[in-house]
């Protein structure tokens, strides 16, 4: 499988060599089941497009595009650098990278968002992105979840998005996890303009 060619589009938004390379990296070293695997098991907080096999891919497709057409109204892409676009696309195509763990579990990690940022960390050597780069893209991922904070026993396991990236990258996944957005593919998984 070639996992990178799965978001090539997606990719392409990324103008930094450094980041689109580091992000291609990481991509490549995501488990193959993330592949297939659907955005949601019950269908109950995502839409159809995002559901069966490969649902999680079109999930985070999605949420690259609301991010890439966000961007390109000045009055929003214009508080943010070129850098961080970058980097808040690379959060998104990886966000959910480990949502069963690394080794497929049966069910969706609630800590997923923090196995994803460890994992970025434990493969930084592989990444042309500096260290500081590289923090913001965790602290995104980390934060991606919003206000669902909680475990399934109550405890507070995730970090609320504080920054205007973190918020920024949780509101396009919400808006990619809205059943009133519909989006069209392709066959081969691309959103259809």
């Amino acid at each position: 499988m070639n996992k990178e060619k799965i978001y090539e589009k997606e990719l392409e938004y990324i103008k930094d060599d450094r980041v689109r390379e580091s992000c291609i990296t990481m991509i490549n070293l995501l488990p193959e089941y993330i592949f297939h695997e659907a955005a949601s098991s019950t269908g109950k907080y995502h839409p159809k497009y995002a559901l069966g096999e490969g649902g999680l891919v079109r999930h985070t497709k999605a949420a690259v595009r609301f991010a890439h057409e966000l961007f390109e109204d000045p009055c929003i892409g214009e508080k943010y650098t070129d850098k961080e676009k970058d980097l808040i696309i690379m959060g998104l195509i990886l966000h959910d990278g480990l949502k069963r763990g690394i080794k497929e579990e049966k069910y969706t990690r609630f800590d997923h968002p923090i196995l994803m940022a460890e994992y970025i960390e434990l493969n930084k050597d592989k990444l042309s992105i500096s260290d500081k780069e590289r923090e913001l893209v965790c602290s995104v991922i980390k934060t991606h979840m919003g206000s669902w904070t909680t475990d399934y026993q109550g405890n507070e396991v995730l970090e609320r998005p504080k920054t205007k990236q973190q918020n920024f990258v949780h509101m396009c996944d919400y808006l990619a996890s809205r059943k009133a957005f519909l989006l069209e593919f392709d066959e081969d998984n691309n959103v259809i303009c």
